[in-house]
């Protein structure tokens, strides 16, 4: 079997599983989707997007090395995994004006794992 043989097997045997995430494996999910624009971790400053360290619990637009569009500013958000997860399947759904462009192409599964991985950096 070639390399994405196995590696389409493995997403769809990870996604059929729902459940708790994996921090691990939402290392990888934010690495590929969020690093380009978000970092995360002891030395995370603002990028091209705030950095997300503790951003769970966080009031949106409240990091201060960050230059936030009004709408996110005002939008009174607080980032439950919740209110993450329906800001990374649909940005402008949940902050009309928001710099934010993301595709989200995962599945639940990923979403989990993403959560986990930001959970695990306060």
């Amino acid at each position: 079997m070639n390399n994405t043989v196995l590696l389409l097997l493995a997403l769809l045997a990870a996604g059929s599983a729902y459940g708790a995430g994996d921090a691990e494996a939402g290392k990888a999910v934010f690495t590929k989707l969020c690093a380009g624009c978000h970092k995360i971790g002891p030395h995370a400053r603002a990028a091209f997007g705030p950095q997300l360290n503790g951003v769970i619990g966080r009031n949106a637009g409240a990091t201060a090395d960050y230059k936030y569009t009004d709408a996110m500013h005002n939008s009174g958000i607080v980032w439950t995994r919740e209110n993450i997860a329906t800001l990374v399947k649909d940005p402008d759904g949940v902050v009309p004006g928001t710099r934010m462009k993301l595709w989200w192409m995962g599945n639940e599964q990923r979403m989990e794992d993403l959560l986990e991985y930001l959970q695990a950096n306060p």
